[in-house]
């Protein structure tokens, strides 16, 4: 039943809904899990269309209040997600994402914890830190940039570099000043995948007036 949604959501986003461009496909790990993809956030759409571009079997945190419609509960239940009070500190979420890891699930994140109205990425919160450290996972960064191309919209999604475990690696999950350390890393990764693809379309970063 999941490969079966899965495969409707590929075609879907890839095929229909956008017309997708995928930038560096050769940092794409091969089909499994057991790491994290930490991505910004501009849209609902952006789950699906990470599902659209990874292999594997997925897991992704989604607002409690998502989950009040029974049929729509039902549907991303099935593609992976388990819902998140936004605001809390849920430590039933976080152990959730612990063990879909060490399932050898592909956990997606998007670290910021909100979405953003204008493009700009703001600094990764604590919790995909907290994550890494607790399953030592390595981290694929990812951004994401829809724009309009004819009657269909167009959709890039840059690929990073797998981020390894030794480079995020947290010895005291209480010692803040590395968990500030681990998120900056990851917002800097996600930050010059964004550069990438404004440089390839010779548009401005979002937040600057510069034209790469």
């Amino acid at each position: 039943m999941y490969m079966f949604f899965r495969k409707l959501v590929e075609i879907f986003f890839k095929h229909i809904k956008y017309k997708m461009t995928i930038l560096n496909p050769e940092n794409i790990p091969p089909k499994g899990g057991g790491f994290i993809v930490a991505s910004n956030h501009l849209s609902y759409s952006d789950p699906p269309v990470i599902a659209a571009v990874f292999k594997g079997k997925f897991s992704f945190m989604a607002k409690s209040e998502l989950f009040k419609n029974k049929a729509f509960a039902w549907l991303i239940t099935k593609c992976g997600a388990f819902p998140v009070v936004r605001g809390a500190k849920d430590g039933e979420a976080i152990e959730r994402a612990v063990r879909d890891i060490k399932s050898n699930r592909i956990f997606v994140i998007f670290p910021e914890g909100t979405r953003s109205k204008d493009g700009t990425i703001a600094r990764a919160k604590s919790g995909v830190a907290l994550i890494a450290g607790k399953t030592n996972a390595p981290i694929v960064p990812v951004c994401i940039m829809y724009g309009a191309d004819g009657k269909k919209r167009s959709c890039t999604v840059a690929v990073g570099e797998m981020i390894s475990t030794e480079e995020i690696a947290i010895g005291d999950i209480t010692d803040r000043k590395r968990i500030k350390e681990v998120s900056s890393l990851i917002t800097d990764n996600i930050c010059a995948l964004q550069k990438q693809i404004c440089g390839e379309y010779h548009i401005p970063v979002p937040g600057t007036e510069a034209v790469l």
